[in-house]
């Protein structure tokens, strides 16, 4: 088994001289290949810092991360932003869709990003919006779905560009125990199914009986 995320001692600081806070104190992680990883912490435990920095969006102060094979030590803004579209898939408590931007397009809009064929964006489309069980709304602006349509768009929109590794923020926070449970199934499935990793920080304990494995985030590390 390849491992998608591996993390080498990462340390993550805000500030500086006598005012730093440490947030993330030498962590480390290998998450593997068909892996689905939960992250609890409390409030203000650092779990948003985690996954910012894991993901690319933050970078560590010092420590190695690397990311399907390739280190993220040194690489330009522009080097990060290639690798988040291409390699990463995002998630985050509220669905955070284009409101101008019908539900199919949003997945489209995606592909365009990265630069899919339009004939191989609009099968991956359609194949993870019927695999969702979205594919009656694909013509649906979002204002007109219902939350939990909403999340099930954002899982279609986030594995779209195919990446190695999706990172979930609260995936559930805005959603019922049963639309919750539905949403991380899902993930789950996708990660069994098409041989890709995740990370999923929560602080909700219902949601780990799809997670290979669970973490705590604790004074900065992992245990």
């Amino acid at each position: 088994m390849s491992s998608k995320l591996i993390m080498k001692q990462v340390t993550k600081t805000f500030g500086d001289g006598d005012s730093t806070i440490s947030i993330l104190n030498r962590l480390n992680l290998e998450v593997n290949e068909g892996e689905f990883v939960a992250v609890l912490g409390p409030s203000g435990s650092g779990k948003s810092t985690f996954l910012s920095t894991a993901g690319a969006l933050l970078s560590p102060t010092s420590g190695e991360i690397i990311l399907d094979g390739e280190s993220l030590t040194g690489k330009s803004k522009q080097e990060l932003t290639s690798i988040r579209l291409h390699k990463i898939g995002f998630m985050f408590q509220s669905a955070n869709l284009l409101p101008y931007l019908k539900v199919q397009e949003q997945l489209l809009y995606v592909a365009r990003l990265t630069g899919m064929n339009s004939k191989e964006a609009k099968d991956r489309s359609e194949r993870l919006l019927k695999r969702l069980d979205i594919w009656e709304r694909r013509n649906f602006y979002p204002e007109k779905l219902s939350g939990g349509e909403k999340q099930r768009v954002a899982i279609a929109r986030a594995w779209m560009n195919n990446p190695a590794i999706l990172f979930a923020d609260e995936p559930t926070a805005s959603l019922d125990f049963k639309r919750g449970r539905q949403v991380v199934q899902m993930i789950a499935d996708e990660v069994k199914s098409e041989g890709k990793s995740a990370v999923m920080v929560t602080h909700d304990e219902r949601m780990l009986e799809w997670c290979d494995r669970v973490l705590h985030l604790q004074d900065g590390v992992l245990v």
